[in-house]
């Protein structure tokens, strides 16, 4: 048997784009979707709150990860008999707050064409969302989020989400100042670092780590509603309606079949 050698670099695949000769001279080589960096982070922070399966980063893996960083001793899973128990956390919610969470968003009334029927996205059987879209994220992460966790959570964690949510409300508006930037880069790096007291460092994916960088684009790239395209898909749902109505009235009648 051969001993497999040791392959000193990381990366197997180099894009053609570097061969381009400005291509070490860009300041941004490729812009950041804005759109799905919510939404993911919308995911994830909802699935935890919620302990939505699949969705929810923490679990038994989570607190395993805290006895190999050797800190938050406290949370480590505990095995009980032929169980294993997660001590509760500052962001568990209770059966009673889960319902009141989802009630108060399922109350929610806004103007038609602003937000979808949240009717339709809470699931008070299960008391977790279902189906959020990437707008659906983008409206509940600004809008509804420091609304529905109000009174639920500890003041030092609602405070902390809510200052989130101001952020990503304050780079997704149409008038920034430049003055303005320079706080809000420095806000986003204080928000990361308390977010990072409460939730179990799996919480922190690559995306969570793309929030820093949105700043930096604006500077170089202008505002964000610029280059999102909610627009876009959008009017390509029209087109895939309005194709798939036209395809509908074009199939031959049973009658004519047969």
């Amino acid at each position: 048997m051969k001993k497999k050698q040791i392959v000193s670099e990381i990366w197997k695949k180099r894009s053609i784009f570097f061969d381009l000769p400005y291509w070490c001279k860009l300041d941004v080589r490729q812009c950041i979707d804005i759109m799905h960096v919510e939404k993911n982070v919308c995911d994830s922070l909802i699935g935890t709150l919620l302990n939505i399966k699949g969705k929810t980063k923490d679990g038994v893996n989570a607190r395993l990860d805290l006895i190999e960083m050797n800190i938050r001793e406290e949370l480590t899973s505990r095995e009980v008999g032929k169980h294993t128990y997660l001590p509760a956390t500052c962001y568990t919610l209770s059966k009673k707050e889960k319902t009141s969470f989802c009630e108060c968003l399922k109350g929610v009334k806004v103007p038609q064409c602003y937000f979808l029927n949240v009717k339709s996205l809470v699931s008070m059987n299960d008391l977790k969302l279902i189906g959020l879209k990437s707008h659906d994220c983008h409206v509940l992460m600004q809008q509804l989020l420091p609304v529905a966790i109000c009174g639920i959570l500890p003041k030092n964690v609602r405070h902390t989400i809510t200052r989130l949510c101001s952020f990503f409300n304050s780079i997704c508006s149409k008038e920034i100042y430049s003055q303005k930037l320079d706080e809000l880069e420095e806000e986003i790096i204080v928000i990361l670092c308390q977010l990072e007291m409460f939730f179990p460092p799996s919480f922190f994916d690559i995306m969570v780590h793309l929030v820093v960088h949105l700043v930096r684009e604006i500077r170089l790239c202008q505002p964000v509603y610029m280059r999102w395209t909610y627009l876009v898909e959008r009017y390509m749902k029209i087109l895939k309606c309005t194709r798939r109505i036209n395809v509908v009235r074009k199939l031959p009648l049973l009658k004519d079949i047969f």
